[in-house]
């Protein structure tokens, strides 16, 4: 039945917790070796880490195909990889070089890869969510069953970018799920303390969306509440919002030691870590100790040699700055 969703979690299949398993890992160990390679210089400018939000991105992930297309925020990563993108060429683009997945000219906030469905991510808050109404518009014209999906934050929530897209997704019943990852910070500020009303799940409903709420801390919370929103929005129900309440780590930028916070905040995490949560259920479904050490050591590895080919990768070529620039209609 349309609009149904359970309140309880179904386990999922045993080979997928496995590979959501995997994923997660690999985000985390990707935004710790790319946050080791700011500290050493060799990012130029800011970057955003997801430690602690990789369940939503993969629990979402997870169940779209190819052909579904996502919009990101400046706090991308997790949505990059785990939407496919390679992570050797993320890693490459946040460094700025030429086997980036941009060609090195989009850098941290501006990682896209359309070959997997990854539509780029924005440093604008809320640009996200008009940018993949604009993509369900397409798909809808191309009659497709593909979903589009915006990640936004929950300070974006107070933009007037998302109350355009969500009324206007709702008015044509686009086929689009709108993901709130709700950390609890807009930046540096409690997200709470500047938004008026009951919350983000109150605005869409009152907007015409369906809206619900998962574990953001439980991948497998994620997972079985979106794999139904996202079977229903291609039967045609029209667009749909999902609420994810995790938690952000670090601060908002690898330069915000984020003293803003009560530590307290951190150590009552430890125990929702999803990654942490992962583990434990795939122990208590009989995975040995040493098969989760072993998936561990071999992310340790992939994502240290994705650094190494990174920074041995060359700079873009200087012509380069003059490809991919549309002007009057043309590309030059």
């Amino acid at each position: 039945m349309l609009f149904n969703y359970r309140q309880d979690v179904p386990r999922l299949p045993l080979p997928k917790l496995l590979e959501c398993y995997r994923q997660m890992l690999e985000i985390r160990l990707f935004e710790c070796r790319a946050e080791d390679a700011a500290a050493a210089g060799h990012i130029r400018g800011m970057i955003h880490s997801a430690v602690g939000q990789e369940a939503v991105a993969v629990g979402v992930c997870s169940n779209l195909r190819t052909d579904d297309l996502i919009a990101s925020t400046h706090r991308n990563h997790h949505h990059a990889l785990a939407k496919g993108v390679r992570a050797g060429a993320a890693m490459a683009e946040l460094l700025g070089r030429q086997t980036g997945s941009c060609g090195g000219k989009g850098g941290s906030m501006h990682i896209a890869d359309f070959s997997v469905g990854m539509y780029g991510a924005n440093g604008v808050v809320g640009a996200s969510a008009v940018i993949a109404v604009g993509i369900a518009q397409a798909l809808r014209l191309r009659k497709s069953d593909a979903v589009a999906v915006a990640f936004v934050g929950d300070g974006a929530i107070n933009r007037g970018q998302c109350m355009e897209a969500m009324n206007y997704a709702a008015v044509y019943m686009l086929p689009l799920l709108m993901v709130c990852e709700d950390n609890g910070w807009a930046a540096t500020t409690r997200a709470r303390s500047v938004t008026a009303g009951p919350g983000a799940l109150h605005r869409a409903r009152a907007l015409g969306l369906k809206a619900f709420e998962a574990d953001g801390n439980d991948v497998e919370a994620v997972s079985s509440v979106a794999s139904e929103i996202i079977q229903d929005i291609r039967l045609g129900i029209g667009p749909a919002f999902l609420l994810c309440k995790t938690y952000r780590v670090r601060g908002h930028t690898c330069a915000d030691p984020a003293k803003y916070r009560d530590a307290a905040e951190h150590e009552a995490f430890l125990a929702q870590d999803p990654i942490a949560r992962c583990q434990r259920k795939l122990r208590d479904r009989g995975v040995s100790q040493s098969e989760i050490d072993t998936i561990e050591a071999a992310q340790h590895a992939a994502m240290d040699d994705v650094l190494r080919r990174a920074l041995a990768a060359p700079w873009p070529n200087a012509a380069a700055a003059f490809q991919d620039i549309q002007t009057a209609g043309a590309t030059l």
